[in-house]
């Protein structure tokens, strides 16, 4: 990555790995938590387990409120200088919540650390906007996301190694380590793809015109929307996994292990997108991946009400497997079909569709995990009802 810019449709090895780093900030933030989810409760007096989802969720918060900063910032800095705030504010927000006293001040470290990792999160999408369009872009993200699959897949156990070896707090003590790697690697070896001459002020009038223009755009407006509606769906699952598998269905310490072999459905998918993307329209993979989703979800639906909510686990198991599967199609996608007409406003773009599907995402998937009663019915119902929206949502968008 020594080159100014990359030769047209060139991908780098090592800038897919940076990227993906960059952006497993928020996963590794997430997946490693929930086997600690318990202990921090009872340490800060959270009050009940639902109440320890807030650790989970509102990292969100803070990450729906950044995107909208460090969109613009990047288009009037660079994408470079603006990272450098991002992982600042990161690392700050990881101080106060690995030295919390109380259940309030983690989660304001929480939401410090959501605010910050936004930086890295939606800039990441920039640079690849910046040297990619369309199925190439699908195709470099599709690459981002296998890599960052091994993030959920390890990191549920490294948090429960951690967790058993040295508490909770030795988590936060590694996401500092893994921050100063990541800001220094990108600092000597990933170069500026914004070049000063393309630069635009920071104003909020060209937010204001900025944002009006993607959400007056159709594509823009129909695949943020749906990106939304799964990824709230996705956060349900998230805020309740811990509760769900090492608590009702009994798993215990090997919560990490089942929690790995489901990302590995993901990360499978991501795999075989980066192929589909080549040969099938975006537009397709999308409708069919949603139709999927819902078909299934509204089968197991019935299938769990019927056995009280308590379905076998290798049930369960089957179905968030096939489950993540089509999500694992759907992510890379959905994002590259609502950022392909903003080439223009890259930064600003993927900041506001990045900070409004966030947005979505906390209060859909805050209301479902909140909503857990001991059985599974919130979750597969979230899934069948927002795949079923998601769906009809995207049928408004006719193929170009």
């Amino acid at each position: 990555m020594s080159s100014k810019k990359a030769a047209a449709g060139t991908i780098s090895g090592e800038f897919v790995a940076l990227a993906a780093l960059m952006m497993s900030l928020v996963a590794l933030s997430i997946d490693t938590m929930l086997p600690a989810l318990p202990a921090i409760g009872d340490d800060l007096g959270a009050g009940s387990p639902n109440t320890n989802q807030f650790v989970i969720s509102v990292l969100f918060l803070g990450m729906s409120a950044g995107q909208v900063i460090f969109g613009p910032l990047s288009d009037h800095t660079g994408r470079k200088p603006a990272i450098y705030v991002g992982f600042a504010v990161f690392i700050a927000g990881t101080i106060l919540s690995l030295y919390a006293w109380n259940f309030q001040m983690m989660l304001a470290g929480r939401l410090l650390q959501g605010l910050g990792a936004a930086g890295p999160r939606v800039i990441t999408i920039a640079l690849v906007r910046d040297r990619f369009e369309g199925a190439a872009m699908a195709r470099v993200m599709s690459f981002v996301m296998t890599v960052f699959i091994l993030i959920p897949i390890l990191a549920p156990t490294l948090g429960q190694l951690l967790l058993v070896l040295s508490g909770w707090r030795a988590i936060f003590g590694l996401f500092l380590i893994l921050s100063v790697i990541t800001i220094a690697w990108f600092a000597f070896r990933q170069p500026e793809t914004l070049e000063k001459e393309n630069r635009i002020p920071f104003s909020m009038d060209r937010i204001t015109a900025a944002t009006r223009e993607i959400v007056s755009t159709r594509q823009c407006l129909v695949y943020t929307i749906a990106t939304g509606l799964i990824f709230g769906a996705f956060l349900g699952y998230l805020n309740s996994s811990q509760q769900i598998l090492q608590v009702q269905y009994g798993l215990g310490d090997r919560f990490p292990l089942f929690f790995g072999l489901l990302a590995v459905a993901f990360g499978v998918a991501t795999i075989f997108n980066s192929s589909l993307v080549m040969r099938f329209s975006l537009h397709l993979l999308v409708r069919l991946a949603l139709a999927g989703l819902a078909v299934l979800s509204l089968i197991f639906l019935a299938i769990s009400a019927a056995l009280d909510g308590n379905p076998p686990l290798w049930a369960l198991m089957l179905y968030l497997s096939i489950l993540f599967f089509s999500i694992g199609i759907l992510f890379g996608n959905l994002n590259a079909l609502a950022m392909e007409p903003l080439g223009h406003i890259a930064g600003i773009g993927a900041s506001v569709i990045g900070s409004l599907s966030t947005f979505a995402a906390l209060v859909i998937g805050t209301a479902i995990g909140q909503s857990y009663d001991g059985t599974v019915l919130p979750l597969v119902g979230g899934f069948f009802l927002l795949g079923a929206a998601a769906l009809g949502v995207t049928q408004l968008q006719e193929p170009s």
